[in-house]
């Protein structure tokens, strides 16, 4: 079972929905026992980083989500991406979760419209099994104006705008995407077969 955390912050049904798609059962829960019960967990998000932040603390789960990354697969999608890094600088300097170094600010975009929205590529980097049956330039769907500033070691593949914006991270257990995989069709279905694969 694939928990998706539910702290008011984010598409839940729509992630839900393309999991039970693809066969993978799923659970929205914001409770601690459920999670540690379960086989992967999934934190989506969207909006802003410190409101993020603010509303996983008040659900209590933080430790829990800390403890249980060092045991089994945690992906983060969008926002549920960026928090699992060091700091953001969204409106304010704010600590997230702190399962990948790094830290989250706008996307340097020179002339480019912000956010970054609709279908881009993926370029590889490094090895990542979330990508497996995926190809290199292959395309998702991003909504975002902010992205991680980290370590190419994390990186799995990127995206191109302003700014080599990294797409897919992993860090052991933990995985992030940047993009919608719900939203991207059948590379994104790939991607959610792949992380239920890696749950198993």
């Amino acid at each position: 079972m694939i928990a998706v955390i539910d702290y008011n912050v984010g598409n839940l049904f729509s992630v839900k929905n393309a999991l039970d798609f693809i066969g993978e059962t799923a659970e929205i829960t914001s409770d601690a026992k459920v999670l540690e019960k379960a086989d992967a967990l999934i934190l989506p998000g969207v909006g802003a980083f410190p409101d993020a932040m603010r509303e996983l603390e008040k659900t209590g789960l933080v430790q829990t989500i800390r403890a249980q990354a060092q045991k089994k697969p945690l992906l983060g999608i969008c926002l549920g991406m960026q928090i699992l890094f060091d700091t953001g600088f969204e409106f304010e300097e704010c600590k997230g979760l702190g399962l990948i170094e790094g830290e989250v600010d706008k996307i340097p975009s020179g002339n480019l419209k912000i956010p970054h929205m609709g279908w881009n590529s993926l370029r590889f980097l490094n090895p990542c099994p979330l990508l497996e049956n995926v190809e290199d330039g292959d395309f998702v769907y991003f909504v975002h104006s902010y992205m991680a500033f980290t370590d190419d070691m994390y990186i799995a593949a990127y995206a191109e705008y302003g700014a080599k914006i990294p797409a897919v991270v992993c860090n052991g257990n933990v995985y992030g995407m940047q993009f919608h995989p719900e939203k991207s069709g059948e590379v994104g279905l790939t991607i959610l077969r792949n992380f239920g694969r890696i749950s198993k």
